[in-house]
């Protein structure tokens, strides 16, 4: 075990496990995969697409093979338009080929979208084998890989279609990133901030101290491993809390109301999920500050530090009537009324479910 590798550990009753931050770890992935248990020879079936798996797909086949597991690497192709049942056939066709069994693994190599993917296929193959997440994105590493959460869209709404399934272990290895777009990493920038909004001030604290938080290359790398291990624990600390969503798990969801809308009536692919959650973010702060639950002067602070990231703040022009029938698709809605988590303070927030369609249609035009 390396030292200088951050552990953070998802205490559940069931299905506990860790998150493991180092660099170069994932020259390592064998040995860690040894060390939680499972056993020489066992069948891999790693999942990735061509641009991730050209840099690292050789790193983690040679690692694996030099720990004496039986590995095999399937490409296809990611972005959200194809987090749909076409890509889980794909996944479950190479499953059979592979012959895997129960005992079997999967390893999502990706982001978010890669992960949703892979955890769903694994959850649904022989009904439930073994997943590791290898995130390799920013929004991957401190949100989407963990927590067990997984799924596909359909065509009427985002991650309509999933079911929770933990992983063994979540791998980050921030230099990663390094070969992450520009684009990307402000996307997941968002997710970053969302944590210091929901529940962590020092974190929001930390990053409006800085001069540039909105490209990888400005950053130390001290400080960057600092951000991803305290939203890595803040999302930890609520999964512990709430595995399956039945409380405070919801609060997660802060600016995917509104993002979920934009992602949905855009297209997926036009926005990055973490730029439509940027901008959701803006939308439920400006909802709290019309209710008098939040001051206008944090409402600004927010959108600043959205902004400082390189990520929107302003709603795209969408029919009124559009998005207020596609929140009521949202999987949140109970008895037809729209949930939303809104701040009551920077690192404090609550979950309202009686939002009129008046109160959503004054803050969306005082926003675009």
């Amino acid at each position: 075990m390396n030292k200088d590798n951050h552990h953070i550990k998802v205490s559940l009753t069931t299905n506990p496990y860790e998150i493991v931050i180092g660099k170069s770890i994932l020259e390592d992935i064998g040995d860690e995969l040894l060390n939680i248990g499972f056993k020489e020879g066992l069948k891999v079936l790693v999942v990735s697409n061509k641009e991730v798996s050209d840099h690292y797909g050789d790193c983690i086949i040679k690692s694996l093979i030099k720990s004496k597991f039986n590995p095999k690497l399937l490409i296809i192709k990611a972005g959200e338009d194809q987090k749909n049942q076409s890509s889980i056939d794909l996944i479950h066709n190479e499953a059979y080929e592979a012959r895997l069994e129960r005992g079997s693994l999967m390893i999502a190599l990706g982001g978010g979208v890669i992960g949703d993917m892979t955890g769903f296929a694994a959850s649904t193959w022989l009904r439930g084998i073994n997943v590791v997440q290898i995130p390799t994105t920013l929004l991957a590493m401190v949100d989407a890989s963990i927590g067990g959460k997984t799924g596909i869209n359909h065509s009427k709404g985002k991650n309509l279609i999933g079911a929770f399934h933990q992983p063994k272990l979540v791998l980050i290895d921030p230099k990663t990133l390094f070969t992450l777009p520009s684009r990307e990493f402000k996307a997941g920038m968002a997710e970053i901030i969302k944590y210091g909004v929901i529940s962590d001030i020092q974190l929001f604290d930390l990053l409006e101290r800085q001069e540039n938080i909105s490209e990888l290359s400005n950053m130390k790398e001290k400080l960057l491993i600092e951000i991803i291990k305290r939203s890595a624990k803040s999302k930890a600390e609520i999964v512990i809390k709430d595995e399956k969503e039945s409380g405070v798990r919801a609060f997660l969801n802060y600016g995917h109301t509104f993002g979920h809308v934009i992602e949905n009536l855009c297209g997926y692919g036009k926005w990055l999920h973490g730029e439509a959650v940027a901008i959701g973010m803006v939308a439920v702060g400006q909802l709290a500050v019309q209710r008098g639950l939040w001051e206008e002067v944090d409402a600004k602070r927010q959108k600043r530090l959205i902004e400082k990231a390189g990520l929107p703040s302003s709603w795209p022009q969408l029919d009124l009537e559009s998005v207020l029938s596609s929140l009521q698709g949202d999987k949140k809605v109970k008895n037809g009324k729209v949930s939303f988590v809104m701040p009551l303070k920077i690192g404090e927030v609550k979950l309202f479910n009686n939002i009129s369609n008046k109160e959503i249609r004054e803050c969306l035009q005082k926003i675009s």
